[in-house]
């Protein structure tokens, strides 16, 4: 009994001890991954061996290490699955090759720690889904986030509360990475075949309080460089900066095409719709009401935002420049007004180096005019904003000194024959200031997430822009963010009119309708208010946006370089004002002791000038409106222009360019900047008209308004015949042909056999959504047919009047009939 006892006490105690076996197992496996896991760390190197005393080390988002030619990010743990905006320019760059400041690419990165490394991998926010949805896990599955580098971790940091991991960064700028170096097109374009390492290297890398900037030159061989072409390479130094985005993203506000903006989408897959849809939402600073301050919002007073929007003017600025550019910023307080804000935008100086050693304007904290020794005739706002949101983070300003120069230029040839200011390649400070204000106010418009609305201009009567008292209210045109420059219709009996534009009607529109704060509304439920306050507006044109045309115009009322309502008249009135220069140029652009180079230079912005009449009348003939609508609106989104308009450009062209403009031809001007060349600036003068006039798009605009409107329309056959009968004038005449007139009649024929022979060039499809242009199948249309018409009956004519004339004529005319031929019956 006692034995049996005994051993069932033991099976049982073989049976704990069994079960305690597989009970406790997995303890003794946490203990083995600790151990592994302290053997790992164990691997890892001191942190004062890897960032040794001789370490330099700069502070800020991470703190950034250099051990002689290495570099190390320190990153706080607490930043890890942060979302960072990455952003890549050409910093300074080889001639050819763009300009410093071009952007090459933006992405969204985010550091992630994992076994022992850590990952950089690429954000994107192109497709989304509310995370409350089902159709969140979906999108996510289908947006796995690529991995862009990993690195070791070679040491972790000191601190135990704050935690750091240190990593080496040195290859992530110094090797190929496209991402942060040139352009996939760029490289196509010159043929690069292969980064050089052994020429490429960081230059500097400095850390900030919320940002990373990295300086670093790449050295590529390329097959094709722009210059230097015997180095059979392109060297560039770039620039990328890290941004940490906020932990909370701003509000949106939804895009409307109504109202000119930048903006940004993306395809949300959340929507109630039975498809995927793009949303798109405004580029805009975050302009919010203070707490305690939204009862007085409410109220319509006006309040001071939690953080206005400052801007600092450049340390390097000319100090005659400043007050002025300065001021140019200040100028849209009145817009933010409309808004609901009161010092809402400002402009400062930058702290001196001895009132802040540590200011920067690469501190993402301060947006900046930055003042550039460049000979590049321009200034540039661009602007860095938070893909989530489209919350504008910082802004740089970029002002090349030589912008200047083109200011004198326009302001020359467009007011001169009216202000005796402009009378001088060398103006007086306060009126390069003023002309200097005047940039500066529309590139802070673009920094505030304005476009260019061409669309403006054209709401002002050309009369109207006579007037001194119109002018002095409302400008030259209603926003600044056109290209409406200076004022070149006013005459000189006119008074004192307006030179140039403020901040319009529409700026103040524009402004209020993006940062005007609707309280307690979300997005989306704001979008129905938005919507009213354009209704509002809707057929005002004070208050219309026109985008800009690339490649080539189609909407004649959203142009370029033009003012008022009628394009006609008022370039009518701007060649009376070149007539009125043209006389003056030797004298107001003298100086003793100085070449000729400056009366060179005035003469080509007379002709550019003109040109520019030229094309923003040419815009006419063929041309379509374009009025943004939605379905709550009455009326067309898209009309062609009049046949009476029309067919008044035709006529403007014969009279004031195919006519020859003997008032260009001035002895006394070409004996002093040439040996030779007026007959051939004249002729291609022409040429390059008489080609936009003949175009493909603009042809079948014309064949495609017939259709529609029949008999009311200016058809090709319309604009075709009279291009013919006014440019060969003188074969129904019976006069002679000078010079001027057959080369402008060879240029004809010329492009009458590109229109039988040639075809429509093809548009890259990266290009393709933003050149302007009608297509059209020029073998299958009405093209060819017309233009052969044309030249039959041209040929007919031109026999009848072959002989007759002096001798250079009958030479020309026998020789236009045997071109004509060889078109119509050309050679196998």
């Amino acid at each position: 009994m006692t034995k049996r006892f005994t051993n069932k006490l033991f099976l049982v105690a073989l049976s704990i001890s069994v079960s305690s076996c597989a009970v406790f197992q997995p303890k003794s496996s946490a203990d083995a991954s600790k151990k592994e896991a302290s053997k790992k760390n164990g691997d890892l190197e001191p942190y004062a061996k890897v960032i040794t005393k001789d370490a330099k080390s700069d502070q800020g988002l991470f703190t950034v290490h250099r051990v002689d030619d290495k570099y190390f990010y320190e990153i706080p743990d607490s930043l890890f699955n942060r979302e960072m905006l990455t952003v890549t320019r050409i910093a300074k760059t080889a001639t050819g090759i763009g300009f410093g400041g071009g952007k090459q690419n933006t992405q969204v990165h985010r550091w992630q720690k994992k076994d022992g490394h850590v990952l950089l991998r690429v954000v994107s926010h192109q497709i989304y889904a509310a995370d409350s949805l089902p159709v969140h896990e979906a999108v996510v599955n289908s947006n796995f986030e690529p991995v862009l580098q990993r690195f070791p971790v070679k040491t972790i940091g000191k601190d135990s509360v704050n935690k750091t991991t240190v990593i080496e960064v040195t290859d992530l700028y110094t090797k190929d990475v496209k991402a942060l170096g040139l352009r996939d097109g760029s490289r196509k374009q010159y043929k690069v075949s292969r980064l050089d390492d052994s020429r490429s290297y960081i230059d500097t890398i400095r850390s900030y309080p919320k940002n990373i900037e990295v300086r670093h030159v790449k050295t590529y061989n390329a097959g094709d460089p722009p210059s230097n072409a015997s180095t059979g390479s392109i060297s560039l130094e770039f620039s990328n900066s890290m941004i940490l985005l906020p932990k909370e993203p701003m509000k949106r506000r939804y895009f409307d095409q109504r109202v000119g903006w930048f903006a940004r989408g993306q395809t949300d897959y959340g929507l109630d719709a039975q498809k995927s849809k793009e949303v798109k939402y405004l580029d805009r600073w975050r302009l919010e009401v203070k707490e305690e301050d939204k009862e007085k919002f409410e109220n319509g007073e006006l309040v001071e935002p939690k953080e206005p929007i400052v801007y600092y003017v450049d340390r390097a600025t000319p100090k005659q420049w400043i007050p002025y550019i300065k001021q140019g910023i200040e100028d849209w307080q009145v817009a933010f007004e409309a808004a609901g804000f009161k010092n809402a935008i400002i402009a400062k100086d930058p702290p001196s180096k001895e009132e802040d050693p540590d200011w920067s304007p690469e501190d993402v904290r301060y947006s900046v005019v930055r003042y550039l020794a460049s000979p590049i005739p321009n200034a540039n706002g661009p602007h860095v904003s938070d893909p989530r949101s489209g919350e504008i983070l910082e802004s740089d300003i970029n002002w090349y000194h030589n912008v200047m120069t083109l200011l004198r230029n326009w302001f020359f040839v467009q007011t001169a024959a009216i202000n005796e200011d402009a009378r001088s390649v060398e103006f007086e400070d306060e009126v390069m200031g003023r002309l200097i204000r005047f940039v500066s106010s529309h590139e802070v418009g673009h920094t505030l997430g304005l476009p260019h609305n061409m669309g403006s201009s054209v709401a002002y009567a050309v009369e109207d822009l006579r007037d001194p008292e119109f002018t002095a209210e409302y400008g030259t045109a209603p926003s600044i963010m056109d290209y409406a420059r200076f004022n070149y219709i006013a005459q000189p009996e006119d008074g004192d009119v307006a030179l140039m534009p403020d901040i319009g009607p529409y700026d103040k529109y524009a402004i209020e309708w993006g940062y005007r704060p609707i309280l307690d509304k979300t997005a989306k439920e704001e979008k129905e208010i938005l919507d009213q306050w354009i209704l509002e507006k809707a057929g005002d044109p004070l208050y219309r946006f026109g985008s800009q045309q690339s490649g080539g115009v189609i909407d004649p009322s959203s142009q370029t370089e033009d003012l008022g309502d009628d394009a006609v008249l008022a370039s009518e009135y701007g060649i009376k004002n070149l007539k009125r220069i043209m006389p003056k140029l030797i004298e107001w652009t003298a100086e003793d002791g100085k070449n000729y180079d400056d009366l060179d230079d005035m003469y080509s912005q007379v002709l550019g000038q003109f040109n520019r009449y030229m094309g923003h009348v040419t815009a006419n003939i063929g041309g379509v409106y374009e009025h943004y609508k939605t379905y709550d609106q009455e009326g067309a989104v898209y009309s062609h222009v009049s046949k009476e308009k029309q067919k008044e450009a035709m006529n403007f062209l014969q009279d004031q360019l195919f006519e020859t403009p003997e008032w260009m031809i001035d002895q006394e001007i070409f004996n002093k900047i040439q040996f030779d060349g007026q007959v051939e600036r004249i002729r291609n003068m022409q040429e390059r008209t008489l080609n936009n006039l003949l175009d493909f798009g603009r042809m079948a605009r014309l064949m495609e308004n017939e259709e529609v409107n029949g008999d009311e329309a200016y058809g090709l056959i319309d604009m075709m015949s009279d291009v013919r009968m006014g440019i060969w004038s003188e074969v129904y005449s019976g006069q002679n042909i000078d010079r001027y007139r057959r080369n402008l009649q060879r240029a004809y024929i010329e492009r009458m056999e590109y229109l039988m022979t040639e075809e429509q060039s093809n548009i890259p499809s990266q290009y393709r959504s933003w050149i302007s242009r009608s297509d059209v199948d020029v073998a299958q249309s009405d093209i060819r047919p017309v233009v052969r018409g044309e030249l039959k009956t041209l040929q007919n004519r031109i026999r009848r009047a072959a002989n007759r004339g002096d001798r250079l004529t009958r030479y020309h005319l026998q020789d236009a009939l045997e071109r004509i031929d060889l078109i119509l019956n050309p050679i196998k």
